[in-house]
C-alpha cells in the first residue's frame, strides 16, 4: 500500500519527541519501584559490611547492615529482596550443611529481615548449594566429581523447609537441576508451607557474566557449570524448561542473565500468564560501573536505559543491584528518556 502526501514529509514522528513532558506522556514503557527486587549478600562473622572490589557500591552485609538495607528498600517502595548467605569458610562441606542448618547464615538473615520489615517487603531466598559447599557447585557431587541431580534434589527439599520455617515468602531454586521445582513444591506443601511461593530460575544460562558474583558469595568453584546450566546457543530449550517448571508448580519464572537474553525474555512473556522476572546480573552491573568510572558512558542514563530494555522485553520483575537507588530516582519523578 502506498500513501500519498501533499508535501513531504507529511508524517512527522518527531512531533511526539519535542519536550520532556511530551516524551513522558507518550512513553510506552515505564519503570515502577514495586517491579524491582534487590539481591543482597549477608556474610557470617562480620560486624561491618565488606565492599566487593568487582562490584563497586555492593557489599557483603553484616546482619545489622542487612536489616538497614531491607528497611531502606521498604522506604523506597521496591517489591522484594533476594537474600544470599555467605557462611564462614570453615563451615562449608561437601553437602552444604550451612544451607540446611536452621542456624545457618541464610536462615538467620531471613529471620532478621522478617523481624525488621514483616510483610512490607517480599523476602526471597536463594535456594541453591553453591554458597554452602566447599567445591562451589550447585549440587552434591558423585564419586566421579559430577553433580548428582537426584541426590541434590534431596538437599533442595530440606533447604526449602528450613528457609520456609525461617519466614521466607518466596524461594528461588536456582541450581538448574531437573525436577527441582516439583521437589521444592512438594517439600513446602508437606511441611505446611503452602503459602510460600516459588520463583523458578527457569532459563539460567552458563554465562560469562557471573564472574563478580563469585566474589560476592565467596565461591570455591573449580571448573564450570555447563552440564546443568543452559547453553547460550539454545532458545527452544528454554521453552521446554518453561513448560516443565510451570507443570511442576512454579508461581513465577525467571530468565538469567537479562541483557544477553532479551530474546528469551520476550518469548517467555508472550508464552505465559504468570509473572516473568529477569536478573540483571553482576557482570552486567560491573560493566556499567566500570565504563562509567572511566568516563566512557553516562552512568545514570545507562542504568535507566538497561532497566528499560529489560522491562520493554517483557519482564514484570527485575532483580538488580541498583534497585533501591533506582526506586528513589523513580520516586523523584525520573523516568528513562524524559
Amino acid at each position: 500500500m502506498s500513501i500519498s502526501y501533499g508535501s513531504f514529509p507529511g508524517t512527522r514522528p518527531r512531533r511526539l519527541r519535542t519536550t520532556p513532558a511530551m516524551r513522558r506522556m507518550v512513553a510506552e514503557t515505564r519503570l515502577h519501584p514495586a517491579e524491582l527486587i534487590l539481591p543482597a549478600f549477608v556474610r557470617e562473622g562480620v560486624s561491618e559490611p565488606v565492599p566487593l572490589q568487582s562490584m563497586p557500591g555492593v557489599v557483603q552485609h553484616s546482619r545489622d547492615t542487612l536489616r538497614k538495607a531491607a528497611a531502606e528498600a521498604v522506604a523506597a517502595g521496591i517489591g522484594g529482596i533476594m537474600l544470599f548467605g555467605v557462611p564462614e569458610e570453615s563451615k562449608k562441606d561437601a553437602v552444604g550443611t550451612p544451607g540446611t542448618d536452621p542456624d545457618g547464615i541464610l536462615q538467620v538473615a531471613i529471620r532478621d529481615v522478617r523481624a525488621e520489615v514483616g510483610d512490607d517487603l517480599v523476602i526471597m531466598s536463594d535456594l541453591c548449594l553453591d554458597e554452602h559447599v566447599d567445591h562451589g557447585h550447585c549440587g552434591v557431587l558423585d564419586a566421579e566429581g559430577r553433580v548428582d541431580n537426584d541426590a541434590t534434589l534431596e538437599r533442595y527439599a530440606e533447604m526449602a523447609r528450613v528457609q520456609a520455617d525461617a519466614g521466607v515468602h518466596t524461594v528461588g531454586p536456582s541450581g538448574m537441576m531437573d525436577g527441582q521445582v516439583r521437589v521444592v513444591r512438594e517439600a513446602l506443601d508437606g511441611a505446611g508451607h503452602q503459602d510460600v511461593s516459588i520463583l523458578a530460575y527457569t532459563a539460567k544460562y552458563a554465562s560469562a557474566f557471573y564472574g563478580p558474583f563469585r566474589e560476592a558469595v565467596g565461591s570455591s568453584l573449580k571448573g564450570d557449570r555447563k552440564t546443568y546450566q543452559q547453553d547460550p546457543a539454545n532458545a527452544r530449550e528454554s521453552l521446554r524448561e518453561l513448560e516443565l517448571d510451570l507443570a511442576e508448580g512454579a508461581d513465577m519464572v525467571m530468565v538469567k542473565p537479562a541483557l544477553p537474553y532479551l530474546d528469551i525474555l520476550r518469548q517467555f512473556a508472550d508464552a505465559v500468564d504468570v509473572p516473568v522476572a529477569a536478573y540483571q546480573i553482576s557482570g552486567e552491573y560491573a560493566m556499567v560501573e566500570a565504563a562509567a568510572a572511566n568516563g566512557w558512558i553516562d552512568r545514570d542514563r545507562a542504568i535507566m536505559e538497561t532497566l528499560t530494555s529489560v522491562r520493554r522485553a517483557g519482564a514484570g520483575l527485575i532483580l538488580t543491584y541498583w534497585a533501591t537507588e533506582v526506586a528513589r530516582r523513580l520516586n523523584r519523578g525520573e523516568q528513562p528518556g524524559g
